[in-house]
């Protein structure tokens, strides 16, 4: 491994340049405020993050093996229920789920995958060990940062890149490719975006590029016979996969919400038949509920018969009268996580609160049981990061990428978020977070 102060010399000269690039090319989020877009540079620190081969390994299979297992929760779930009748899920807390979709009951998708791209989030503490925070299994995003980031780094600083025994990450596009083409019911690959107003817009025209896909807004698909077609210039195409990049509701409005203006009408007919493969499948949010997240080491075991290679943060349901009882006398050294919400919203620390409102927030989760869990604080690793010109310690989570298609695998890179403020383990771009590569050695 080399050393890290190396790295450090020749990357940060060229940090402004690379973030300058950034913006040109578009690099930003767009934050939804009063009703108002407003877009911001997503800001990139050089200072990667290095996970040594043996690490990697680990998490590697870990992650590969946690994504399978909630694969068969999903066809289990929205099938044959065998979990919830062996009592290892409350089928009153499954069903209970916000992104449980009883529209998706009953439907296989094209090769038996639900969740084709799944975005894992985990956070480093001591000694190599490593907990997951969160299962994202709707539409994650934020495998695009890493991979520009990383060419522009490349073009910078040419030298780094040839004698840094790093795994290259460059294949992102492709394996997309594979995992479309493998769920492909014939026809073209499309990715489909509700426009460039979307937060990730940026996103969604890079993905398309990388994996030689076809980029589609709404207006430009429709459903004739159960089957889904692309206008293009080229006249009417069916389309065998669709990588849609709008949530759930807003998919189908003949299906979901009637307003939606950016749906696809008659989408979810074509992909009750059989006829399109729609990647992630509708209905994930079932197993990526942070309630769930409580059950997912439970799934490993039930139905790969095998232990749980990761671990959970730990965590209480105050559904279950023990934990609410736990959480009720621990409330000021938790972390209290509404399980509806994402982005970093949501989540309060006790210890922040002051004694009224930490009453009040009590109260609530004794009203609402099923809306929230509890976990302990992790004191994850803080990474060396460059800011206005001082290299300062600061929080950082990795997104890790898994992808399922003729088999699952883990794309050895990741996007490595961090917080800008001193002592805040909030990391998400929604609260003002920036992003690292992240190096994983050979």
């Amino acid at each position: 491994m080399p050393s890290e102060a190396p790295v450090y010399e020749s990357l940060l000269s060229h940090t402004p340049k690379i973030n300058q690039q950034l913006a040109r090319y578009g690099v930003k989020f767009g934050l939804y405020k009063n009703g108002q877009l407003n877009e911001r540079l997503f800001p990139f620190d050089a200072i990667p993050r290095v996970i040594k081969s043996s690490v990697w390994a680990e998490l590697e299979q870990g992650l590969a093996q946690r994504v399978d297992a909630l694969n068969a929760y999903l066809a289990d779930i929205y099938g044959e229920k065998q979990i919830v009748r062996d009592g290892i899920v409350p089928e009153d807390f499954a069903f209970a789920s916000s992104g449980y979709l009883p529209q998706c009951e009953g439907i296989t998708p094209p090769g038996g995958i639900y969740s084709h791209i799944s975005g894992i989030d985990l956070v480093e503490g001591e000694n190599d060990e490593w907990f997951v925070l969160e299962d994202n299994l709707r539409i994650p995003s934020g495998a695009s940062y890493p991979l520009v980031a990383r060419g522009l780094c490349r073009r910078c600083d040419a030298e780094t890149f040839r004698t840094a025994p790093l795994r290259d990450n460059r294949d992102y596009g492709e394996r997309l490719r594979r995992v479309m083409d493998h769920v492909n019911t014939g026809g073209l690959n499309v990715i489909l975006t509700p426009g460039r107003f979307n937060a990730a817009y940026f996103e969604h025209t890079y993905l398309a590029e990388k994996a030689g896909a076809v980029l589609a807004e709404p207006q430009e698909l429709f459903v004739e016979n159960e089957r889904l077609y692309y206008r293009g210039g080229a006249g009417n195409q069916l389309v065998g996969a669709v990588y849609r990049r709008l949530s759930d509701e807003f998919l189908d409005p003949l299906c979901f919400r009637a307003d939606s203006l950016i749906g696809v009408p008659n989408l979810m007919s074509a992909y009750r038949a059989g006829n399109v493969a729609v990647i992630n499948a509708p209905g994930n949010g079932a197993a990526d509920d942070k309630g769930i997240y409580y059950f997912v080491p439970k799934m490993v075991e039930y139905y790969l018969n095998e232990k749980p290679i990761l671990k959970n943060a730990p965590t209480y349901l105050p559904f279950y009268p023990d934990d609410m009882a736990y959480v009720m006398e621990h409330a000021d050294t938790l972390v209290i996580k509404d399980v509806a919400e994402a982005g970093g919203y949501g989540v309060v620390f006790g210890s922040s609160l002051e004694p009224d409102k930490l009453e009040d927030l009590k109260a609530l989760i004794r009203r609402e049981p099923r809306r929230f869990i509890a976990q302990e604080v992790v004191d994850f690793l803080c990474l060396p990061t460059y800011i206005d010109g001082q290299i300062v310690p600061r929080k950082a989570d990795l997104r890790a990428f898994v992808l399922s298609g003729e088999k699952t695998e883990v794309w050895p890179s990741g996007l490595t978020r961090y917080s800008r403020e001193e002592g805040s383990a909030i990391v998400n771009s929604s609260q003002g977070g920036g992003f690292k590569d992240t190096w994983v050695l050979q």
